[in-house]
């Protein structure tokens, strides 16, 4: 058997792609696809640009603005079940390799920064266990079947729970179970999974898991921005209106051209991060990612974003309908001032 693991992914802005993978073209940079014939199935308008980096680390770079980071740690023998939960245990608690990646990332930025907008790195990651292994098999060599692996030993290998689990807490956390010849099987939870696939060289189920991922990190991304920046936008109002103008309806000008702006950027982005990748098909690697953003509950977290856009939303609306009382009172006063200049003339003249 064999360990992958962890994908840490660090969001930015906008990369531009094209230019990114010219910068990179020395290390060997390039478009990358899903292999197997199902994939048709999938849909990608901008296929991220993936690159092997010093340290044994892949990066790929997705046009929304996340840099996903995929370090490989392989053992030097086949193992049994129980020698690879431990060592799987042992993997997800090693500091060492996030400070690998840690670095992988520092450098990569440096490299690619001339094809960043508004470069960054977020404080928001995302961190996903791949663990993999080339069979499941017998102390004899018979093959074991996929369909007879317990829930309580996947539960201490993807749950890192020592526990014994109560069999519907196992059925709640663990039902997501894939299976496309004899041979293979994939097995989803929040925060790992677990590949058996005989292929070295088929590596489509961690490449959706890795865009399903990117994507989920996207939408916490923007999620913990709205929760930034709708306070301050109310901030911002309550400062305008202790503010004293004499151009009333224009002192909201740039606050509503603030709002609309970042409105229409975090909406735009936002769907193009849920259009980037699209199934047309129910097939094997569609419903494997499919079901992991079921799990990574993206459409909880696109709710939310929704929500809170819909509240700036009502903001601009609230704050320009009283820029336009405003500047309708302003003219209520100008049109008064007048007469009544109008009415001292007269009274002069005469």
């Amino acid at each position: 058997m064999s360990e992958e693991g962890p994908i840490l992914i660090g969001a930015s802005a906008e990369i531009d792609l094209t230019h990114a993978a010219t910068l990179l073209a020395p290390a060997g940079a390039g478009i990358s696809r899903p292999r197997r014939g199902d994939a048709a199935a999938i849909v990608m308008p901008r296929p991220p640009v993936r690159v092997e980096l010093e340290g044994g680390v892949t990066a790929s770079l997705y046009d929304f603005g996340v840099v996903s980071l995929r370090l490989q740690c392989s053992p030097a023998r086949d193992l049994s079940w129980a020698e690879f939960v431990a060592q799987a245990v042992r993997q997800q608690a090693a500091s060492e390799l996030r400070a690998t990646l840690d670095r992988a990332l520092e450098d990569l930025i440096q490299r690619i920064r001339p094809a960043v907008s508004r470069p960054a790195v977020a404080t928001v990651t995302e961190e996903y266990f791949v663990f993999r292994g080339r069979g499941l098999r017998e102390v004899g060599g018979g093959r074991v079947d996929p369909a007879g692996v317990s829930s309580d030993a996947l539960a201490r290998l993807l749950l890192n729970e020592p526990r014994t689990l109560a069999p519907a807490a196992l059925r709640d956390l663990l039902p997501h179970r894939f299976s496309y010849t004899i041979d293979d099987f994939v097995v989803l939870s929040w925060e790992a999974a677990l590949v058996i696939e005989p292929d070295a060289a088929d590596d489509d189920v961690e490449y959706v898991l890795e865009f399903a991922n990117a994507q989920l990190l996207e939408l916490r991304f923007f999620d913990a921005l709205l929760d930034d920046q709708v306070p301050r936008v109310y901030d911002r109002m309550a400062l305008v209106r202790r503010t004293p103008s004499l151009l009333l309806g224009r002192r909201y000008r740039p606050l509503l051209a603030d709002v609309q702006t970042f409105v229409a950027d975090t909406t735009d982005i936002v769907e193009r991060v849920e259009n980037a990748f699209k199934v047309t098909e129910d097939v094997y690697l569609a419903r494997i990612y499919l079901s992991a953003m079921e799990i990574f509950r993206a459409a909880a977290w696109r709710q939310g974003i929704d929500r809170k856009l819909g509240i700036l939303r009502d903001t601009y609306g609230m704050l320009n309908a009283e820029s336009q009382a405003a500047r309708g009172e302003a003219l209520e006063v100008a049109v008064v001032l007048l007469i009544l200049s109008e009415i001292v003339l007269s009274l002069l003249r005469a």
